[in-house]
């Protein structure tokens, strides 16, 4: 970051994450002990609800990525979703939980439409904000979402406590920590700087539906997928239930279960350290060998898992998700802009990857849930851990190759700058 815009940015939008993980923490890490304790709902009902929250997520997704990609560096998009986070403490106060207490069904279809507007989407449609404002001005995306693991890691170190004293106080901070996303963003510089590589940029505003239909056809958008399902995907279907297993490696279920918290606490912390050092790794080795790298360290984690037979091998698998994380955000971002039009970088990020995994992840659990019961979690996580590895080498032959670069040098369009 050589230029006064850039710092500025940096800072800004490092704030803006920040304030956005901590209103997503304060809201959704308690979120079972919520709907269990607080709220009533048996392990039926709390299911729906987290059903009906992975739909309509799936279903706001594709939208959310093409409308930032029309917008290109402007605020719109944000704006709406940073007003809908300010609302997010008198929504669950006064509107999610009366309706779950007096009408479950209307209250379960409502918090879903919310929080896949607001969160699930909202965090998508944010990181490829920040991803392409880093490009404009001369920063890189890491260096920033890491405090957004900062800002998870902190608010769910309070959240339990503050919990005990009253659920309602860890909606009041969520709301106010999201008045600091509005704020920092409203500050946000979108002129590109003198020596940024994509000052000069194309015109989403001739960005159209068909641009993103064609991706249908492209062989390239078909490989990046075949990598999402078949690793990250499968990745995150084993991670579901790993506490479950976790627990198990322990004396007693109540000192695993508090192992596990702890436990990732200080993971999420060196994931923040992780975002920060992942783009000179990349840079170096190169996006889709990022992407390989991330997917090996996934497969050991899985196969490694099905190996470990006490609280301390069980651990050092739980901490390997502060490799393979940062490294796979960065290598995913970069990856896109060096493959793809740049233009559909948000599209292809919400598209191509976060509605592929969780449209995946749905039939790939109920599987998963299948296999836990018939043969047990370590068998299983070695099955799943050889799949994954076997898509790696799958991945390695398929991926558009790149090559290793300090910044991506392809042009992105800007639009039209706002006025700050």
């Amino acid at each position: 970051m050589t230029s006064q815009t850039a710092k500025r940015n940096y800072w800004l939008l490092s704030i803006c994450i920040l304030s956005f993980f901590l209103t997503w923490s304060f809201c959704f890490s308690l979120y079972p002990i919520w709907l269990n304790q607080a709220i009533g709902l048996n392990g039926e009902q709390t299911g729906l609800v987290f059903s009906v929250n992975a739909i309509t997520a799936l279903l706001i997704l594709p939208s959310y990525g093409f409308i930032q990609d029309k917008l290109g560096v402007r605020k719109d998009l944000l704006l709406v979703v940073g007003a809908l986070l300010v609302c997010s403490g008198p929504f669950f106060i006064f509107v999610y939980t009366p309706l779950l207490l007096n009408s479950f069904l209307i209250g379960a279809i409502v918090g879903g439409l919310y929080f896949g507007i607001s969160f699930s989407a909202g965090v998508g449609a944010v990181e490829t904000y920040i991803e392409r404002i880093g490009r404009t001005t001369g920063f890189e995306f890491g260096k920033v979402r890491m405090w957004g693991s900062v800002g998870w890691a902190v608010a769910t170190f309070f959240a339990g406590q503050i919990f005990n004293t009253s659920p309602t106080l860890n909606f009041i901070l969520a709301s106010a920590c999201a008045c600091l996303f509005i704020i920092s963003l409203l500050m946000v510089s979108t002129a590109p700087t003198s020596n940024s590589p994509d000052k000069k940029g194309t015109d989403t505003q001739a960005l159209n539906f068909a641009d993103v239909l064609a991706l249908s056809s492209n062989r390239r958008f078909w490989a990046f997928t075949t990598f999402v399902i078949g690793v990250t995907c499968l990745y995150s279907v084993y991670d579901q239930q790993f506490p479950v297993y976790f627990a198990a490696q322990f004396s007693s279920k109540a000192e695993g279960n508090a192992m596990f918290g702890y436990l990732n606490s200080f993971q999420v912390f060196l994931e923040a350290g992780g975002m920060f050092v992942a783009p000179f790794i990349v840079n170096r080795i190169g996006a889709k060998n990022g992407l390989l790298l991330s997917g090996v360290v996934m497969a050991i984690r899985m196969i490694g898992s099905g190996f470990a037979d006490d609280p301390i091998s069980i651990s050092s698998m739980k901490l390997l998700h502060a490799v393979e994380l940062p490294i796979m955000l960065v290598a995913i971002f970069k990856y896109i802009v060096a493959t793809f039009d740049p233009r559909l970088s948000s599209t292809i990020y919400l598209v191509g990857f976060s509605f592929m995994t969780q449209a995946a992840a749905s039939g790939l659990s109920i599987v998963a849930g299948i296999m836990y019961d018939s043969i047990g979690f370590a068998t299983s996580y070695k099955i799943m851990g050889g799949i994954a590895a076997l898509f790696v080498l799958i991945s390695a032959c398929v991926l558009t190759n790149d090559r290793p670069k300090p910044r991506d040098t392809l042009p992105l369009d800007t639009g039209t700058p706002e006025k700050t």
